[in-house]
């Protein structure tokens, strides 16, 4: 075989050039084969280890290989099929893909293009688990400290889960055993291709919630699922999921699985129930237990109040029969106020005394005539300052009349009556409003043109113009108002 001509590989089965051979082109044999694959093949099942996986291309898609001891096999898994795969590729991990197996025309390649991807057995899945749980907690999402205390008595809980199973029967029961409380159920899937995606979006969708809203914020969550394989339990190892629980704001439990089942929600979560049935119980309270753990609280607070009182009665006894009587603590202040009150009588009357003859002194000093000279100086005050004071308010009140006029004349030239003194003319609508311009008026609209001194004439718009032009100006003949005619 060989020889090309105009693009063409010419091929004889008797090896010879020419002849009586199909002549191919290289992109025939390509399609030729295939359409070869494609039919000979179809739908294939693949076991083998995942290399060459550097995450998902630009475009959507992911390109990698698959390999095992002897064999390498190219795979391609398209955009639309990669977002719905329930496990995602990772380098390494052991697989078997079922796909179509095609070929690549453009690089002379066969591929599988892969449309479900599952773990190769148990033991893939659990190096994947363990590879996973490393690098979310090397993140400190498992982190001791980051976890919050769960509310003691919750007003409201949110629970996680599907709205059909045995699950939400059995927290919602425990909850009403123990202490009813209002619940809000988030339905979700929990097994499935859509089951962590639904997981995640109700965490955030909770923690979106405001307080005091139409829908009541939870003050605690709980994400549950009954028992199954780790392959049924895989959606609570996914990173949305655990990322979802670590965010929240509001504590949140988790309760996936029987008590032996860990899923990688566990570790993210503030507490880990061993089943939903436990979650509820870690939840809320024993009410029976909290009423009697308060009476008796209760009982022991009186017990406690009567012996704190009998112990300060016995205190006051003690600290009583200490003190001195009443009368001997008196006594002494009582005998000084009897010698102080003797001493006071007498001072008052030598007080009197003293000041009685101080008045005698002084009265002698006194007559009509003084008294009558200082009313006279005091009226003569007087009216001196009532005449200063009614000259000052004179001067004010001509200062004001001053001003008052001045304001006057400069208001009336400022008023309109002026402006129309000096040949203009004021146009009012019939309610007194001033039209400034021709834009809104009406035909047969009634104005009002108000002139000088009063004046005033009643017209009618008999058309309203697009937009007013200035009539041209000519000279006023004689005997003809210079203002021209406003009608």
């Amino acid at each position: 075989m060989a020889g090309t001509a105009k693009g063409r590989t010419r091929v004889s089965q008797s090896g010879e050039e020419g002849g009586n051979a199909h002549e191919f082109s290289v992109s025939e044999i390509s399609f030729a084969l295939k359409r070869t694959v494609e039919e000979t093949f179809g739908h294939v099942r693949v076991r083998g280890e995942i290399t060459g996986f550097r995450g998902v291309h630009s475009s959507g898609h992911a390109y990698f290989a698959l390999k095992d001891e002897g064999a390498r096999l190219e795979a391609v898994i398209w955009k639309g099929v990669y977002g719905k795969l329930r496990f995602k590729p990772a380098e390494g991990l052991e697989v078997i893909a079922t796909g179509k197996l095609t070929t690549y025309p453009g690089s002379s390649k066969y591929q599988i293009v892969i449309e479900q991807l599952e773990p190769a057995g148990i033991g893939a899945l659990m190096a994947l688990l363990e590879e996973r749980k490393k690098k979310l907690a090397a993140e400190g999402l498992f982190a001791a400290e980051r976890k919050r205390p769960l509310p003691y008595l919750p007003d409201v809980i949110g629970v996680i889960t599907s709205p059909t199973g045995a699950v939400i029967r059995d927290i919602l029961h425990r909850l009403s055993d123990r202490f009813p409380r209002r619940v809000i159920v988030w339905p979700v899937r929990v097994q499935g291709e859509t089951a962590a995606s639904d997981v995640a979006n109700a965490i955030a969708g909770f923690n979106r919630l405001a307080p005091g809203g139409s829908i009541p914020r939870p003050d605690l969550l709980i994400v549950a699922r009954g028992g199954g394989s780790i392959e049924d339990l895989w959606s609570f190892n996914e990173e949305i999921v655990v990322r979802a629980a670590a965010a929240s704001e509001i504590p949140l439990i988790a309760a996936v699985g029987h008590e032996t089942d860990v899923t990688l929600i566990d570790h993210a979560a503030d507490r880990r129930a061993p089943t939903p049935t436990a979650a509820a119980e870690m939840a809320v309270p024993v009410r029976a237990e909290c009423l009697a753990s308060v009476y008796d609280l209760a009982r022991r607070l009186i017990r406690a109040e009567g012996r704190l009182v009998e112990e300060s009665r016995a205190q006051l006894k003690g600290v009583a029969r200490g003190l001195p009587r009443l009368q001997d603590l008196i006594a002494l202040p009582r005998q000084r106020f009897d010698h102080i009150g003797e001493r006071l009588a007498l001072a008052l009357r030598r007080a009197a005394e003293v000041k009685r003859a101080a008045l005698h002194r002084i009265e002698g000093r006194l007559s009509m005539h003084v008294l009558r000279f200082r009313m006279d100086e005091g009226r003569k005050r007087l009216e001196q300052l009532d005449a200063r004071a009614r000259v000052a308010e004179r001067r004010q009140l001509v200062d004001l009349a001053r001003r008052l006029e001045s304001a006057g004349k400069l208001l009336d030239s400022y008023s309109y009556e002026r402006v129309l003194d000096r040949g203009f003319a004021l146009v009012r609508t019939a309610e007194g409003a001033p039209v400034r311009g021709s834009a809104g008026r009406k035909p047969g609209e009634a104005l009002e043109i108000e002139f000088s001194g009063k004046d005033r004439l009643g017209v009618v718009v008999a058309g309203a113009p697009d937009a007013p032009k200035p009539a041209p100006r000519r000279k006023a003949h004689a005997g003809e108002d210079p203002q021209g005619s406003l009608l």
